[in-house]
């Protein structure tokens, strides 16, 4: 699936949460596209025509437009006889039949990646609780963008850290540092595969992963995701209470799965887990 693919997968999962958190009948969006100062309306929810399917919105011109311009979330109670817009797409909104609408950006990184519209079929304001549900949605989207542009830059960190990684039996000036970086991408990509809905995005992340790692297991020690998971980061120099942050596990939980990990390693220390698990293969 492609960068906009998943994307779009988020705004139409956005728009169920919109349509449940707010009531509103209808609700549609999309993504600003590459190199153009619009977005593509490409998912609906809720309509009764195709009206608004494909429609591209210019930046600055409409309510979504406005909302791209401004970067902050608009709405009118009158969509057709409002002054705050201007009134290209008034002909597709008259047809869909919708009045009072709002429009919330997703912005990730300053950057507007798409909108969220959701609209009534009568002329009447939209509450405070109203505009923050859909703003709530938007949110939801732009933590997900984050999550899957860091996964891709992982990723492709990964794979270029492992591709010129040194043999230890011959190390070379910098080869240490070089190391490191791959060990901490290792654990990071690590962490944020739970986080992936994508199944797709989620292989790649884990696929990375056995890279770094040169898959060189044969029969030996098998760890849980989990522990796995522990283990990368002990092993990138992180504390007990460093992995609880970064995995959003607790302190307690955290010693729980690392004790199983060197049980099943046969490991006495920290560092012994580390250095067995690395022998196996399954570390980097």
């Amino acid at each position: 699936m492609t960068a906009d693919g998943v994307a779009a997968v988020e705004i139409r999962s956005a728009l169920a949460r919109l349509r449940r958190g707010t009531g509103l009948p209808v609700a549609f969006g999309g993504l600003v596209e590459a190199g153009r100062p619009q977005i593509r309306i490409s998912e609906l929810s809720g309509t009764h025509t195709a009206s608004l399917s494909a429609l591209a919105v210019t930046s600055g011109n409409g309510l979504g437009g406005r909302a791209v311009a401004l970067a902050r979330p608009c709405a009118v109670t009158d969509y057709a006889g409002s002054r705050q817009i201007s009134h290209e797409y008034d002909a597709p909104v008259a047809a869909e039949g919708i009045r009072s609408v709002l429009a919330v950006p997703v912005v990730v990184r300053r950057r507007v990646r798409g909108v969220l519209y959701g609209a009534l079929r009568a002329a009447q304001p939209l509450g405070d609780r109203t505009l923050g549900a859909a703003v709530a949605a938007a949110r939801d989207v732009e933590q997900a963008l984050v999550v899957r542009d860091e996964a891709r830059a992982l990723v492709s960190a990964a794979g270029a850290g492992a591709a010129g990684a040194v043999p230890e039996a011959r190390p070379e000036p910098g080869a240490g540092a070089a190391r490191e970086q791959v060990r901490e991408a290792h654990a990071a990509l690590r962490a944020l595969a739970p986080r992936i809905a994508d199944p797709e995005l989620r292989a790649e992340l884990l696929a990375a992963c056995g890279l770094l790692a040169e898959e060189r297991r044969s029969g030996g020690a098998s760890l849980a995701p989990r522990e796995l998971d522990v283990l990368s980061w002990v092993a990138a120099g992180a504390t007990n209470a460093g992995v609880a942050e970064r995995l959003g596990l607790r302190p307690e939980t955290v010693k729980g799965y690392l004790r199983s990990a060197m049980r099943k390693l046969g490991a006495h220390t920290r560092g012994e887990a580390v250095t067995a698990a690395r022998r196996a293969g399954l570390l980097p």
